[in-house]
């Protein structure tokens, strides 16, 4: 099945690496999907960081993208502008968060003004305070929509630790205001969409892999491309439709030498 397909986009976090570390096998075997020929894309539900910033990351450890990665951020601005024009928008999360929403044109409303805010904006928030928290929900409480880069409740370390993910945040502004987020990054289509344009290719043509059910395969089958699940430790063999425990697996089915 894999020898078969064009393309593969490619999940970042837990799947083709571990924080600052590639998964093992993984350089070998995107350098040798790439000498055969295979188109190439990463997509990340990083809530801290653009597509240049991402590229960066990979060519530190020693991978070469052929396209720029694909995060929520290239496009969260424009889904707030789209569904709610401009808006005025509470930020709580990275500062690269904040830019893609100011660049977008939308204003930014401070916390202790935070009844302005006609939108909620949550990302992975390093600099979490109980204030920050308390004024996102009652902003949401009040009618602000929630928009978030994604709903991971986890962010895969080195080791098998990890951080509390982009989800665990906004879990407790959306309990606390009683209502339920709009999530732009994965499972939802756009990301999967934009990264079959740049590659060129059709959603049956091209494999989604990553290491997530809920994100990277459902998003992948709901846009009806093959789906690749990374799972060192095992996982049911219908968790997805080809469940690989390591990089050279994949390669092997791929039909390429890694």
């Amino acid at each position: 099945m894999l020898d078969a397909l064009r393309g593969f986009v490619f999940d970042l976090d837990g799947c083709v690496w571990q924080g600052e570390r590639l998964n093992p096998g993984a350089a070998e075997t995107l350098a040798a999907l790439h000498r055969a020929g295979r188109g190439i894309a990463y997509l990340t539900n990083n809530s801290r960081a653009r597509g240049a910033d991402v590229g960066a990351k990979l060519r530190r450890l020693g991978v070469t993208p052929s396209e720029p990665a694909l995060t929520p951020l290239e496009i969260l601005g424009d889904v707030v502008r789209e569904r709610w024009s401009r808006s005025r928008v509470l930020v709580m999360g990275a500062p690269e968060l904040a830019a893609v929403v100011r660049e977008a044109g939308h204003a930014l409303v401070d916390v202790k003004a935070w009844r302005e805010a006609t939108v909620v904006a949550v990302g992975n928030d390093f600099d979490l305070t109980y204030e920050r928290l308390t004024v996102a929900a009652r902003a949401a409480a009040a009618g602000a929509p929630v928009v978030t880069p994604n709903v991971d409740p986890r962010l895969p370390l080195e080791d098998g630790d990890f951080l509390p993910g982009c989800g665990a945040i906004v879990a407790a502004v959306c309990v606390a205001a009683g209502v339920q987020p709009i999530v732009v990054g994965k499972p939802e289509p756009p990301l999967f969409r934009m990264a079959l344009a740049r590659l060129g290719l059709r959603p049956h043509e091209t494999a989604m892999v990553g290491d997530s059910v809920t994100s990277d395969v459902a998003g992948g089958r709901a846009v009806g491309m093959p789906t690749v699940l990374y799972a060192p430790e095992g996982a049911p063999p219908d968790a997805a439709d080809v469940v690989v425990r390591s990089f050279a697996e994949l390669a092997r089915l791929a039909g390429v030498a890694a």
